[in-house]
């Protein structure tokens, strides 16, 4: 008799198992840039980004085995974020960095760059936690398609193309353009449910 697949974890329930390299890695391709970005939006060096990052990094594996998943309490995605503004804020504190915008400003001003988080800011966060996400599984997946579905899919989905312009670039059928950009996209939210899982937003 064949056992059933085993149920799949979450990339969150994956990291509390320090030894799960992939888990980590996976992990740090997604959440790096974007904490990383967050920071050079406020206008920060890019080395003291990447130091963001790797400190974020250290919270959250001290942290981890401590994360609720209860959606009452919230999403990881802002757990996350809260961390890397509570870093940033500690950070400018402890003057261990300088924003590349600002010269010679005292504290209070260095603080005043950085005001508690509003709807537009976590809204932002989200979305730009959504693009690289897409991005890190259209790399991972890419290559098991041929490069016409790849363009296909490309070219319709993401540049926002007529299928019949697609088809017509491509060199395939309209009705192979839309079997190529379900297939592709079917595989991606597989890749992104693998590591996201649904229970853990």
């Amino acid at each position: 008799m064949i056992d059933p697949p085993a149920t799949r974890e979450s990339l969150v329930v994956r990291l509390k198992g320090p030894r799960d390299e992939a888990a980590w890695a996976e992990f740090v391709a997604i959440y790096g840039p974007l904490i990383e970005g967050l920071a050079r939006g406020r206008g920060w060096q890019a080395a003291d980004a990447a130091d963001l990052a790797q400190d974020v990094f250290r919270a959250v594996a001290g942290a981890i085995d401590r994360y609720d998943p209860d959606p009452a309490r919230g999403s990881f995605r802002a757990w996350l974020f809260r961390i890397a503004r509570n870093l940033m804020i500690n950070l400018l504190a402890s003057r261990r960095i300088r924003p590349s915008a600002i010269g010679g400003s005292d504290i209070r001003e260095l603080l005043e760059r950085l005001p508690a988080p509003d709807a537009a800011e976590t809204a932002l966060f989200e979305a730009e936690y959504r693009r690289r996400v897409f991005r890190w599984a259209a790399d991972r997946v890419r290559g098991e398609f041929r490069r016409s579905t790849w363009e296909a899919f490309w070219l319709t989905a993401v540049d926002g193309r007529d299928p019949r312009e697609a088809a017509e670039q491509v060199g395939i059928s309209v009705g192979a353009v839309y079997i190529a950009r379900s297939r592709v996209m079917a595989r991606l939210r597989a890749m992104i449910d693998q590591v996201e899982g649904e229970s853990i937003p």
